[in-house]
């Protein structure tokens, strides 16, 4: 068993490190799997003995394609979360529903310190770090945001919640575009009321 391993070990030092990432090395115990699974041949006799190619020609790529930079403009990652809108470490309420794109995040809160408050008395102030939630013109929450974002684009909705907590949607417009922030509360603001 162990010259077995010391063998094995001595193989993979000596094989070249340029190898395809199509190629595979033969295993020393039986597969189980049949031979036909991985459509596979090693009938060229020019390669390397011991190393199964595998023939993706049917895919139509190239090396030239596997070598290319992926666009970053083609592809768009959304990443969401959940956040304690409380200034109180224990609890976490869950208060915050972020969805992060690279161009912006919706938030939605549901602070439940606002209670039974109608939703046609709620307003939200922006600034480019901050957001502050008021109740008949009186700031009673604010959060410091993860990011910077373009006060001229962000918007609010407020409706009446189910269960008397008020729905607060907002889209927050990023000013560095194609920036992570990870989240949307990164600190309760001093002067949350709730």
């Amino acid at each position: 068993m162990k010259a077995q391993f010391i063998s094995s070990a001595a193989a993979l030092l000596a094989m070249p490190l340029h190898t395809s990432a199509f190629t595979t090395l033969p295993t020393t115990r039986p597969s189980t799997a049949p031979s036909h699974a991985l459509h596979a041949s090693n009938e060229d006799e020019t390669t390397t003995p011991g190393v199964i190619s595998v023939d993706v020609s049917d895919l139509g790529l190239t090396m030239a394609d596997l070598e290319k930079k992926i666009p970053i403009h083609d592809f768009s990652f959304e990443s969401s979360g959940y956040q304690s809108t409380s200034r109180i470490p224990d609890v976490n309420d869950n208060g915050c529903y972020w969805v992060e794109n690279p161009e912006d995040l919706d938030v939605t809160l549901r602070i439940p310190g606002l209670i039974r408050q109608p939703a046609e008395a709620l307003s939200v102030l922006f600034s480019t770090t901050t957001v502050s939630v008021t109740a008949f013109g009186r700031i009673v929450w604010s959060a410091i945001q993860m990011g910077v974002s373009d006060v001229d684009d962000c918007t609010f909705l407020t409706e009446e919640g189910a269960d008397g907590v008020p729905i607060i949607q907002m889209n927050i417009r990023k000013r560095d575009v194609d920036e992570r922030w990870g989240g949307f509360i990164l600190q309760i603001g001093e002067d949350s009321l709730l």
